[in-house]
């Protein structure tokens, strides 16, 4: 006649009962998820920089040696500007620039890692 339910005494609250061997289950989607995103945002920001900075480059060295560049509409109303933009030297510091972006670019690629 005894309900397995209540195991203490007559006026005593039932305890619950807990199993022991039950398997624990670790939910953290709160936490992972912000940093997943935050791995991805870091992925696709270094590789836009890489990017942006080989085409900047790349333009910087082959765009001083065409025509377009001392013959444009901007430059036509300043003779000045416009023999300093033609000069060598300028022409290949520019190229210097177009260089050194290129491989700070790829440096940044070749020594990209990932912060766990």
């Amino acid at each position: 006649m005894s309900d397995p339910m209540f195991s203490g005494a007559p006026g005593k609250a039932p305890e619950p009962q807990r199993p022991t061997d039950a398997p624990t289950i670790l939910l953290e989607p709160s936490e992972n998820r912000p940093r997943l995103v935050q791995l991805w945002m870091h992925r696709i920001s270094v590789f836009l920089f890489v990017l942006i900075s080989a085409v900047a480059g790349v333009l910087l060295i082959i765009l001083p040696w065409t025509p377009e560049w001392t013959d444009n509409y901007l430059l036509l109303s300043f003779p000045a500007v416009r023999s300093l933009v033609s000069n060598g030297f300028f022409r290949g510091f520019c190229s210097g620039l177009g260089l050194l972006d290129i491989w700070i670019g790829f440096w940044e690629a070749l020594h990209y890692h990932e912060h766990q």
